[in-house]
């Protein structure tokens, strides 16, 4: 599993976008040296999640919420358009990052290698 921000770098978390770009770089690589052996090696980059570290107690909309003096609604609005807007206008859920990973793991991807699945709803907008 990566992350947008491999491909989105942020100066505020330098080592982890540096990882998560040097992980999707190793995937594609490890993709061509191990398919002819019939592994299959892809990379999932989600963008924010409705994980505790944005959504739990405590977590980011908590945190702006309590700085900003607003409500953790108005919180969470305030982070998708401070992230550029996501085209469905939320987080991502766990779930749907897994049924993603489920799919790719499945017979159903048997041909499916050395690619990177974003799944951001919508947050990167370029190709």
């Amino acid at each position: 599993i990566s992350s947008v921000n491999a491909f989105l770098p942020d100066p505020g978390v330098i080592d982890y976008t540096a990882s998560k770009a040097a992980l999707t770089n190793f995937s594609k690589a490890l993709s061509k040296e191990v398919s002819p052996l019939g592994v299959r090696v892809n990379s999932v980059a989600p963008g924010p999640v409705t994980t505790p570290l944005w959504m739990g107690p405590g977590g980011m909309a908590d945190t702006l919420a309590g700085a900003m003096g607003i409500g953790r609604q108005e919180a969470v609005d305030q982070m998708i358009d401070g992230l550029g807007g996501f085209a469905t206008g939320r987080f991502t859920h766990p779930e749907e990052v897994a049924d993603l990973v489920l799919m790719l793991a499945s017979d159903r991807a048997a041909n499916i290698t050395g690619s990177d699945f974003t799944i951001d709803g919508g947050l990167i907008k370029t190709l």
